[in-house]
């Protein structure tokens, strides 16, 4: 059971189509959660918020500060979400409006940084100090810690990895741009790959048709990873495709920021070592340098589901606090 403190947090994890609230203790651990709907009319949702907090604390949980995860572009104050396309939300002031409505403190972050810091403090990021976390879900998210902080740049917008161009001219982004490397290395960019393979040669991928409707369209990225696992020769090149782009970026993050580990979250990143596998393989051949350069270990997220919410309530913790560092160990790496 675990054991109540009065050093608890609220952490939000606010998607496009749900909202997840919980209490988290100093540890990580969520000891009281909701899970309402993401209301259709971007004007209720800081509303179905704030009922939830409201709800949580009525059972009697004395907490301290709220920590908002939010898909979208944050201001360098954590307070303001200039953009956050999935919920229709343009320079909305969600800071200041939960506030008043819950009497509150509150930390507005991005969600793939909420995660990102989740790791950090209690997955397989922690002890190390110099952190990228790379999420391949839809897109391609990303969050940065440097020197045990979590690095948000000068406008609050760092860490937003999956929207550099990669192939100019190439495929078209969700962004407004062109060949933004999340169209290549993303949970969605596996399943498409694997679909439009599948129609090109449906005799290699008939035990993947297999797991659908029988049509490449009915594949879905949960048939990549039930196949690949049974060992399917077709998935499992899927796999070996998109990690190749995975590495790529690993290859190029390093280049730039000199990272000591690489954790791989979101939908793909549970798949485990069929991504990863791939990946770490494509990042060391892909390196300037070759046995000259240092490699960053390359792992898989471990935290969970809630990774955004744990996140984002200690980020409102540790900001509560006046300090936003956790002490790390000094860890060895080998390339």
């Amino acid at each position: 059971m675990t054991e109540l403190t009065d050093d608890l947090t609220i952490g939000v994890d606010l998607g496009g189509t749900k909202i997840a609230v919980g209490v988290v203790d100093p540890k990580g651990h969520v000891i009281s959660r909701l899970r309402v709907p993401t209301p259709a009319d971007p004007d209720l949702i800081l509303d179905a918020i704030a009922d939830a907090v409201h709800e949580l604390r009525y059972d009697c949980y004395d907490v301290r500060a709220i920590g908002v995860g939010a898909a979208g572009y944050v201001d360098e104050h954590r307070s303001t979400v200039h953009f956050a396309p999935n919920l229709s939300w343009r320079d909305k002031p969600i800071r200041a409006q939960l506030e008043q409505a819950t009497r509150l403190p509150v930390v507005v972050e991005n969600d793939a940084n909420a995660a990102a810091w989740g790791e950090y403090v209690y997955g397989a990021g922690a002890g190390y100090d110099h952190l990228v976390m790379v999420t391949l879900g839809t897109g391609l998210g990303g969050g940065v810690i440097s020197n045990g902080q979590l690095f948000r740049g000068r406008f609050g917008m760092a860490g937003e990895i999956g929207h550099y161009r990669a192939v100019p001219g190439g495929l078209p982004c969700r962004c407004g741009q062109d060949g933004c490397i999340e169209q290549y290395a993303s949970g969605d960019a596996n399943s498409r790959r694997a679909r439009e393979q599948a129609a090109a040669a449906p005799d290699r991928a008939a035990a993947l048709l297999a797991l659908g409707d029988g049509t490449p369209a009915g594949i879905a990225g949960s048939h990549v990873t039930a196949a690949a696992r049974a060992g399917d020769p077709f998935a499992l090149d899927v796999f070996e495709q998109t990690g190749r782009w995975v590495g790529q970026v690993l290859a190029d993050l390093t280049a730039i920021l000199d990272p000591a580990v690489f954790v791989i979250g979101g939908g793909l990143g549970e798949t485990g070592e069929l991504i990863r596998r791939p990946a770490e393989r494509a990042y060391r051949q892909a390196l300037g340098a070759g046995p000259y350069r240092l490699c960053a270990d390359v792992v898989t997220a471990t935290v969970g589901a809630d990774v955004g919410l744990i996140g984002a309530a200690d980020l409102a913790r540790v900001t509560a606090t006046s300090t936003a560092i956790r002490p790390g160990k000094k860890v060895t790496h080998h390339g």
